[in-house]
């Protein structure tokens, strides 16, 4: 019989395991990028599936109109992908060993910005009647093409309307596990 593990919140399923701490993962990736990739520190997101490193590349200059100037700097994302491939995938190969998550990449320049490898997770969820024909709803007017189309679309569009309170409420789960961990150890 499997047991679930204790975690953030209360008994869990054998298919939430604890997930290796990425906490200082910023950090290795700043001392790990090479010196002149980015212009800046990379942008680092982590999840408990992948970590994204996104860094800004130098600017082009081109002369004509913003279509010219958005394929030029397209160039550059495209660029410096093929230019760096080898090395990410050591870099990669180095992070996923210590935090046990997959690590994709993209670099952003002027206005323009491409993510090259980045993982698509599917997400198992049981929805009631009048939930699921909110996405029938989107699928039959065409917003999407399917269901879990639709799904995806309602959570990036419930994610830009509530940046706030979602950042609100990952920094107070921070603040309770950084309680948790400075309590007395009761096991």
């Amino acid at each position: 019989m499997m047991r679930g593990h204790q975690g953030r919140g209360g008994r869990r399923g054998w298919q939430q395991a604890e997930v290796l701490s990425a906490e200082d993962a910023p950090g290795w990736f700043a001392g790990r990028l090479p010196e002149g990739w980015f212009t800046g520190p990379a942008e680092i997101t982590i999840d408990r599936d992948e970590i994204l490193v996104v860094g800004t590349l130098p600017p082009v200059e081109v002369d004509g109109d913003e279509t010219a100037l958005a394929a030029a700097e397209a160039g550059r994302i495209d660029r410096f992908r093929e230019e760096t491939r080898e090395e990410r995938i050591l870099i990669a190969q180095q992070a996923e060993h210590r935090y046990g998550r997959t690590v994709s990449w993209g670099a952003s320049c002027g206005g323009s910005r491409g993510i090259f490898t980045t993982q698509a997770v599917p997400v198992m969820t049981r929805l009631r009647q009048a939930e699921r024909q909110v996405l029938d709803t989107l699928v039959e007017s065409g917003v999407a093409r399917s269901r879990s189309e639709a799904l995806a679309w309602s959570v990036r569009l419930v994610g830009e309307h509530a940046e706030q309170w979602l950042a609100d409420l990952k920094q107070a789960m921070t603040d309770v596990d950084k309680l948790r961990a400075e309590g007395p150890n009761l096991r």
